[in-house]
């Protein structure tokens, strides 16, 4: 075992199994958190490099299974409706990525957090915050940023989140569009670290090992978020969030 991963020991190794199994089904059941998760509880004992590597494979694999659950016809529309989204997205993360040692991690945490639980504060107590319509510069504001932060953490659901349920979006094609945008920006994260040096030969069988338990955590979760409707989904979305926002704001204060 410890020939396969010198980089970390087989004790932690079963404590970032269990952390993907957990992050699946919280995945599963909502759609999204699965970086937010992985990053909370790998880096409190790896390194934010290592932990960043760890995320990228089991969230892109996810990510892949979530996005084609309606077929791969529905994934292409949600794709196509979504577009500009990507593009701006994309364009960030991979110009965000070369900055991964140079910005305060701290800072970027504080600057995420913040935002997503106070709007989400707000949310559970009433506040429903709606736009008339889909807008292309809204849209495109949100990608730029959701993208930013993803190159330097591998965060991008918060932003995401809370752009589709301004828009008000069904919780199947909700769950649909989050897999879609999650996994092709899993997929451009994967490249740009590729570049980084953050994903490389010792850090790559460490992310896959993790793929595994992302994939059964997911299935799990699928289980209970089929069973749940829209009024709940949107409580335990938000609830997520609130808790997701209310970990990097910690992170951001202790480090």
């Amino acid at each position: 075992m410890e020939e396969l991963f010198p980089i970390i020991s087989p004790q932690l190794l079963a404590v970032a199994v269990l952390i993907g199994v957990v992050s699946g089904f919280v995945k599963g059941v909502v759609g999204f958190a699965m970086p937010t998760i992985f990053i909370s509880g790998l880096s409190s004992f790896l390194s934010p490099e290592l932990a960043l590597a760890g995320l990228i494979l089991p969230t892109m694999a996810t990510n892949v299974i979530q996005s084609l659950r309606q077929g791969i016809g529905a994934a292409w529309t949600s794709l196509k409706n979504f577009k500009l989204f990507l593009g701006a997205g994309a364009v960030m993360l991979v110009l965000s990525a070369q900055l991964v040692n140079l910005i305060p991690s701290n800072a970027l945490y504080l600057a995420i957090g913040l935002p997503v639980a106070g709007f989400t504060a707000l949310q559970l107590m009433g506040w429903s915050p709606k736009l008339a319509g889909r807008s292309a510069l809204a849209e495109g504001l949100v990608g730029t940023f959701a993208g930013f932060v993803a190159g330097l953490s591998g965060i991008w659901g918060p932003p995401t989140v809370l752009y589709l349920t301004a828009v008000d979006t069904p919780k199947q094609e909700q769950m649909r569009v989050q897999g879609v945008v999650f996994g092709l920006g899993a997929m451009m994260l994967m490249f740009a670290h590729l570049q980084s040096g953050v994903l490389r030969a010792e850090t790559l069988p460490f992310s896959a090992v993790l793929i595994l338990p992302a994939i059964l955590g997911i299935w799990l979760g699928f289980k209970v978020q089929d069973r749940i409707d829209q009024s709940t989904f949107r409580k335990v979305t938000s609830w997520v969030l609130l808790l997701a926002g209310l970990n990097l704001i910690r992170r951001g204060l202790l480090g």
